[in-house]
């Protein structure tokens, strides 16, 4: 075969664009999947590419074609619509990049996929594995699982290099004629939306829809129309600039005076501007309405600032997207709408706008990577809860989907990636809960640690990083202890609890099924590392775990510190565990008061509590704490023996229990200013704030003396 040769039976790049013509007429998109040699794929794809040089195109894995980007780097796509997108399986295929360009492809928009043979998938060294720990793992069940959908799907072209091997470029007789346009649904937001806008304070709107459906639109539409009546300055933020794309395009398209200059729309005094969210809550801009594009993508804690900073905000966010679960984010941010705004308002965009009801490629996508699913709602709270240990690489499609929706639910950032991880991980071990049937619990274990002591070692002092061990890394860099890397540690990925079970003991029961094994596995630790709040920190305490370390910077994902709890499986675990909370326990005061000014006092109490001063106080700490309650000692001069007061056993649980428990850890823990006590409302001036903190200090003393410290 010449090199620029191929099989007759492969449509040309001109029947390719006839078909995408019909594509457009009837609302519909497809995968054509390349299995060939990669150069002849990528030849092939070339061609298709050069074909349409006016078409909105993307090249994913070709450094030199223009427009391209890296695998890696394909989700900063999200938001634009695009008619073309060759994605080079042969340099790495990241599921959330996958997933995410697919839902960019519009009406006629194919998606060029360049592959190996189906049946050699399972088998194949994708690069994408080296950054998952996972690359010499052989027969990989997320690729096999993948395969099997691709090859029973009969709208997936899928050329050979023996020719067509499955599907047409003909189109169902009874396809619908789509006619791009507004939708009822997308009507109604931009309604709802320039009502919140002009309407009273404190009245959220929540947006919610699957992709394709046009809510980006319709937030610039709706921005546009407020700001050619009452409103002059509208902000719109999101995960990244480029998600925000549509909205303003949208808002240019019925605003044509206005004028486009980077991340600003404007018309005199009237401007929609983009801001990034940490610009945003820093510089707190003055705007009439605040819109949030892509929720989900955004920290709770970040969402939840948005929310009180202004008086009227938008949220809108994806229900079954890449990036994760806007079902997810409802379970969370919803009880910070009940308890801060409970008047908010809720719309649901269900019809499709860039593709027809019912678009093969839209239903492919779901199926692939499990958009769809969720937990099941046909729940009997009074059957009795059984356990089992469950291969979610074995299980049906159904179990999968039902399983992977209880985790998408509980956390909304479960994404594909974390579905290919646990299929792909053989050091992973999952147990089910079931009540009648239904799949009511998950947990999800990964065994990692057990590095040989000089590796250990380069870990411990920051000379290597492995994947795969993010526990076993965390402890030994950041705990200086090269031995907790080469200990076996049982790590809890995830555990999620179906709402209608929760407080009935189902995650405490999977934790010691999970424990139990750990055990039998000759492991070392059973530990987890997660976003710490009060909450998660109290569920993980109860379960036995003892709080290790907690980081310094805030996660990108979360918003919050990560913590990392473990208790030890064996006597080599059990020192490991005493050591780091002793060690962590002495750094504490002085990290608490430079690099955790902000976190939240129920959380900072609750760690407290956990990590003690050991020693008594002293009788001149007696003498210090009685002369500044009985108001003889400025606050200053008492910071010493208060903080020291603070770590002895029970007073930071007594502390969290009192409405000055705030004032008590900003102040006397956190370093807080008096002016910065006095910004948040926790005093109104040093004297109130002091003598408040002054009957607090009498009123531990004491409880401490009756408690005989």
């Amino acid at each position: 075969m010449a090199e620029t040769s191929f099989p007759t039976s492969w449509p040309t790049p001109e029947a390719l664009k006839r078909w995408q013509q019909e594509l457009h007429r009837a609302g519909e998109r497809r995968l054509v999947l390349v299995e060939a040699a990669a150069d002849q794929g990528r030849r092939y794809a070339s061609e298709i590419f050069a074909s349409r040089p006016d078409a909105r195109r993307l090249w994913v894995g070709e450094p030199d074609l223009s427009p391209s980007v890296k695998p890696q780097r394909a989700p900063e796509w999200l938001g634009r619509e695009l008619d073309v997108v060759v994605w080079d399986g042969w340099r790495g295929n990241p599921p959330d990049g996958i997933a995410a360009l697919l839902g960019t492809l519009g009406a006629g928009g194919l998606f060029v996929w360049l592959m190996p043979p189906l049946d050699e998938w399972p088998d194949y060294r994708d690069p994408d594995y080296r950054r998952t720990g996972l690359v010499d793992i052989p027969g990989h069940a997320f690729a096999r699982r993948l395969a099997g959908i691709l090859q029973n799907d009969p709208q997936v072209v899928r050329l050979g290099s023996d020719g067509l091997r499955a599907g047409t470029l003909k189109l169902s007789a009874s396809a619908p004629a789509f006619t791009p346009g507004d939708t009822e649904d997308q009507l109604a937001a931009i309604d709802a939306i320039c009502r919140t806008g002009l309407g009273r304070r404190r009245r959220p709107l929540i947006l919610r829809a699957d992709r394709g459906r046009g809510k980006s639109t319709a937030l610039g539409r709706a921005a546009a129309q407020l700001l050619q009546d009452k409103r002059e300055r509208i902000v719109v933020t999101a995960p990244s600039a480029d998600a925000v794309e549509q909205v303003f395009t949208a808002a240019q398209a019925v605003w044509p005076e206005a004028v486009r200059s980077g991340m600003t729309l404007a018309d005199n005094d009237h401007s929609l501007k983009f801001v990034p969210p940490d610009v945003l809550l820093r510089e707190k801009p003055e705007a009439g309405l605040v819109l949030v594009d892509e929720a989900a993508g955004l920290p709770s804690p970040m969402l939840e600032s948005i929310l009180t900073g202004w008086p009227r905000v938008v949220f809108s966010t994806t229900v079954h997207g890449y990036e994760g679960s806007g079902r997810g984010f409802d379970v969370r941010f919803r009880e910070v709408l009940d308890r801060v705004t409970p008047r908010w308002q809720g719309l649901h965009l269900r019809q499709p706008i860039r593709w027809s009801e019912g678009d093969p490629l839209e239903q492919l996508t779901n199926r692939l990577f499990l958009l769809d699913a969720e937990s099941t709602s046909d729940i009997d709270a009074s059957a009795d809860v059984r356990l089992e240990h469950w291969q979610p690489a074995e299980a049906s499609e159904a179990e999968l989907s039902e399983a992977f929706g209880l985790l998408t639910d509980a956390h909304y950032r479960t994404t594909p990636g974390d579905l290919r991880q646990w299929l792909d991980d053989p050091n992973a071990e999952t147990w089910l809960a079931r009540s009648g049937g239904a799949v009511v619990g998950v947990l999800w274990i990964s065994h990692e640690g057990g590095l040989p002591a000089p590796l250990a070692e380069q870990v411990m002092r920051g000379e290597r990083r492995i994947r795969g061990h993010l526990l076993a890394q965390g402890l030994a860099s950041h705990g200086g202890m090269a031995e907790a890397a080469s200990l076996s540690i049982a790590r809890v990925v995830r555990i999620a609890v179906h709402p209608d079970l929760r407080r009935r003991r189902v995650g405490r029961e999977l934790l010691e099924a999970g424990r139990v094994w750990a055990v039998e596995a000759g492991c070392d630790l059973f530990g987890t590392s997660f976003g710490a709040t009060p909450g998660l920190l109290s569920f993980w305490r109860n379960a036995g775990l003892k709080p290790l370390r907690l980081g310094l910077h805030q996660s990108a994902s979360s918003g919050e510190h990560t913590l990392q709890m473990a208790v030890g499986c064996s006597e080599a675990g059990s020192r490991v565990v005493h050591v780091l909370k002793q060690r962590f326990a002495e750094h504490w005061p002085l990290l608490l008061a430079a690099n955790f000014p902000d976190l939240d006092p129920d959380l900072a109490l609750g760690l407290t509590e956990d990590w003690l001063r050991p020693e008594p106080l002293a009788p001149m700490d007696h003498t210090e704490l009685a002369a500044f309650a009985d108001s003889h000692r400025l606050f200053e001069l008492s910071r010493l023996p208060l903080q020291r007061l603070s770590r002895m056993a029970g007073v930071a649980r007594l502390i969290n229990a009192v409405p000055d428990g705030q004032l008590w850890c900003r102040a006397v823990l956190q370093g807080w200013s008096w002016a910065a006590l006095q910004s948040a409302g926790l005093c109104v001036g040093r004297r109130d704030g002091e003598t408040r903190l002054r009957r607090l200090t009498r009123k531990i003393l004491e409880t401490v003396d009756i408690f005989g410290v």
